[in-house]
């Protein structure tokens, strides 16, 4: 392990798109397997009961170092993002991505110290707590419009192929790379379209149960939808590998953003 802090929050990065490769592999064996719809949630909870515990400590490790390396993305542009309001929308993605990896770490934790989860899924809890607030209805509207948004930003994703840019070692051109990466972008693309529906739906009926995640939109497909979308997730978890190998990672200055920190502390 390197003993210099910014490398090494760079290598456990990696072991975060490995992680993040391991969990839609799991997804996509038990849908196209299994025949059981999961979500990242189910796929942790998954690994958290059989013989790959282990392995969720690992994950761990690089879903927290991979949130922080987000995070910092979004708010130091360590990823070179245009400036200004072009470079909003990237860095807020990260801020997101970041958040979200994170929670999956507490997660897993929870999940080995044998904490369980809501009975209900995370979009059906997250839509219940909009409910409740003024102009609950109109949020999860707002919500399902950025899903759908974020879905097609997908598929975009998956024609133009920019996530090869990101990438070094010489294959950003090797076929086989770009349309693993497109089947799995296409694959999220159908989700988050699945996802953004059914929250509109939720907030058009004002019924939070009939919201929805990645579970409740693999357990919506008929067959063979639900195996086409579970193949192109597994191609997605498969990219994220070849990510963990290959992704071009700027390295956070961590010493850097420690002496800033310190500067602002009280004496």
């Amino acid at each position: 392990m390197p003993t210099d802090p910014s490398a090494t929050l760079t290598l456990l990065t990696r072991f975060g798109f490995a992680a993040r490769g391991v969990m839609y592999l799991v997804i996509a064996w038990l849908i196209i397997a299994v025949g059981r719809a999961a979500d990242p949630s189910g796929a942790l909870h998954y690994l958290s009961t059989g013989r790959a515990k282990w392995l969720l400590l690992v994950m761990i490790a690089g879903f927290v170092a991979y949130g922080v390396w987000r995070l910092s993305d979004a708010l130091l542009n360590i990823e070179g993002h245009k400036p200004g309001r072009k470079g909003w929308g990237p860095r807020a993605a990260a801020g997101f991505s970041g958040a979200v990896h994170l929670a999956f770490a507490w997660q897993a934790i929870r999940l080995l110290r044998g904490v369980r989860g809501h009975d209900l899924s995370g979009a059906e809890q997250g839509a219940k707590v909009a409910m409740d607030l003024p102009g609950g209805a109109w949020m999860l509207l707002i919500g399902g419009a950025v899903l759908v948004g974020v879905g097609v930003a997908q598929f975009v994703n998956a024609y133009r192929c920019k996530f090869c840019e990101r990438l070094g070692g010489g294959v950003r051109s090797a076929p086989w790379v770009r349309w693993t990466g497109r089947g799995g972008y296409l694959a999220r693309g159908i989700v988050f379209l699945i996802s953004g529906y059914f929250l509109y739906r939720a907030g058009m009926d004002s019924r939070a149960a009939e919201a929805g995640g990645m579970q409740e939109a693999l357990a919506w497909l008929t067959s063979p939808w639900d195996v086409i979308v579970g193949v192109g997730l597994a191609l997605f978890g498969c990219f994220s590998l070849i990510e963990a190998r290959y992704r071009v990672i700027h390295e956070v200055p961590v010493e850097e953003v420690a002496a800033k920190a310190r500067q602002h502390l009280p004496v």
